[in-house]
């Protein structure tokens, strides 16, 4: 079990990494009307998409994989998943995975030169996903319901 833990830890990690700098090289490219340098920050987006999508994949797996271990690791225990805590978590989850998409559609905006958003809205938008990282933190370690 240390194992897939340890797996999960690194993959929320390494998911959260590309989900904080994604929307801040978003910030940067608005900002820019210099034709190379936005080609250079759309090449820099499309490959930090890769990594997101990888390490948004090795979070749901490992995810899957502790739930199971710890509803008792022969089948999902129905008393382990409707703790309240967790499912509020899994919800969270799930927004944060809507919210990786919208980047990448944001990103293909980008990349089609028709980004009609400011670089004030994207520093807006890049708080998300730290606002929902401590919601969660506070979800798992203190369970409050």
């Amino acid at each position: 079990m240390l194992i897939i833990k340890t797996l999960h830890i690194f993959f929320v990690i390494s998911w959260f990494a590309c989900l904080f700098y994604l929307p801040r090289l978003f910030v940067n490219n608005a900002m820019l009307d210099n034709p190379e340098q936005k080609q250079l920050l759309n090449g820099m987006q499309a490959r930090l998409i890769k990594m997101m999508k990888f390490t948004g994949a090795g979070t749901f797996i490992s995810a899957v994989a502790l739930v199971f271990i710890l509803s008792g690791g022969t089948s999902f225990s129905s008393a382990f998943l409707l703790q309240k805590w967790l499912i509020v978590k899994i919800v969270l989850v799930f927004l944060l995975y809507a919210y990786q998409d919208f980047c990448i559609r944001l990103h293909k905006r980008f990349e089609r030169n028709e980004n009609d958003k400011s670089h004030v809205w994207y520093r807006w938008f890049n708080e998300v996903p730290a606002l929902m990282l401590l919601i969660i933190v506070y979800l798992v370690v203190a369970r409050p319901f």
